[in-house]
């Protein structure tokens, strides 16, 4: 019994730490919330309306969460589909990060639904099969599945069961090119999601090219939460890093923003193209074109900047701190076209509340413990076997706990 607790929670001595604490009580007064909504519906504790029936949950946590999420099929391409082999320590945290970021999408999902139990039924009886939101929910599940098929081999190192790792890794592949053709169909699709609302999303916003612009920005940010997420793994999870492992981090760091530069400077042109095509020059000097402007100049050009700087100079930590800017940048962006700029002409505009942020914030505190939980115990970072790994695993058995 003593090694389960051992597996499950690690030290419980070390359980009390101001981290463990705080994250412990956002996660607590989540799901009292959850708990809330899920007995007394929506309007208990979000601010949506018929009018704005999309709020945070979607804006947030499925928009941008997909968005974060791309590291794992940006960095899978880059290994096996590209063949840059120097990459692939970076490869199985980013998967990682990945099929967490897809989980805690669905999670929100099924929150902001009215009628969460009946997600199953679009794949046992589908219907309105031409529906974008058919493919966008097809091709999430599809993906979901083949992240968790990309990450499995790190169960097979765990528990030693090398026969069947070795079989694995002959899928390898094939997983990431399906990974990158499920990808590039969701990822701009959820774009496609606001071509059908012209009249309801700010022209400033609204383009034809929304499904291009999704999908591109969607590779920015994939790179970019890589440089973020390895950075602060390989800087909290130290300890728990092979001393045989030989790679230089921030050479790989270096690499990853010079791409990430490159199609940063793609979307700014794509956008201004987007902005020449639909004339609508004249709404820039309006608040909502200030609010253009800031996302235009600020998270997009600004970045491409100093990534580029970065890059030349050899200054990884401009990278760094340029990575996670870029990153705050999507969120932004998704965020301004999911809700700022989404119903603009709707009064009063719709603000989440208090519930609906900290349901938010408790998805993402619950995210990071199952990557900390996760890392502390398979294979993620290394690929020496953690103390609590397949020793451990085979003892619960002996001990008949």
């Amino acid at each position: 019994m003593k090694k389960l607790v051992r597996l499950l929670v690690g030290d419980p001595k070390k359980l009390f730490t101001p981290f463990n604490l705080i994250s412990g009580l956002i996660v607590a007064t989540g799901l009292v919330l959850i708990a809330i909504r899920l007995v007394k519906g929506l309007g208990a504790v979000t601010n949506l309306t018929q009018m704005s029936p999309w709020g945070l949950w979607i804006g947030f946590d499925v928009m941008s969460g997909v968005a974060l999420a791309a590291g794992g099929y940006t960095i899978a391409a880059t290994v096996h589909i590209f063949g840059l082999k120097h990459y692939e320590p970076l490869l199985r945290p980013a998967i990682l990060t990945g099929f967490l970021g897809y989980v805690f999408v669905v999670l929100g999902l099924i929150l902001d639904l009215g009628r969460p139990w009946r997600m199953p039924f679009i794949m046992i009886f589908p219907r309105g099969v031409t529906s974008v939101l058919f493919e966008v929910g097809m091709c999430v599940a599809a993906y979901l599945t083949v992240q968790l098929l990309e990450f499995v081999p790190a169960f097979w190192e765990w528990l030693q069961w090398d026969g069947l790792r070795r079989f694995w890794s002959k899928l390898t592949v094939w997983l990431s090119i399906l990974g990158v053709v499920l990808s590039t169909l969701h990822q701009s699709s959820l774009g496609s999601l606001f071509l059908i609302a012209p009249t309801k999303l700010h022209p400033l916003w609204y383009s034809p090219y929304l499904p291009l612009f999704f999908f591109v920005s969607s590779i920015i940010a994939g790179l970019s939460m890589v440089i973020v997420e390895s950075s602060l793994s390989h800087r909290l999870f130290a300890y728990r890093l092979s001393p045989s492992a030989h790679f230089d981090l921030d050479t790989l760091t270096l690499g990853l923003a010079k791409a990430a530069a490159v199609v940063l400077w793609v979307y700014f042109f794509l956008k201004l193209i987007g902005l020449a095509e639909s004339g609508d020059w004249g709404l820039l000097n309006t608040p909502y074109g200030y609010l253009y402007l800031v996302e235009m100049l600020g998270f997009v050009a600004l970045p491409c900047i100093l990534y580029t700087v970065g890059v030349r100079t050899r200054n990884v930590k401009l990278v760094r701190v340029t990575g996670g800017w870029t990153v705050i940048g999507i969120i932004f962006n998704r965020l301004n076209v999911s809700i700022i700029a989404f119903n603009w002409q709707v009064h009063p505009h719709y603000y989440p509340s208090w519930m609906e942020i900290a349901v938010s914030l408790a998805l993402v505190t619950m995210g990071v413990w199952l990557f900390r939980w996760l890392v502390n115990r398979l294979p993620v970072l290394t690929e020496e076997k953690p103390e609590v790994g397949s020793n451990t695993f085979k003892g619960l058995w002996a001990e008949g706990a």
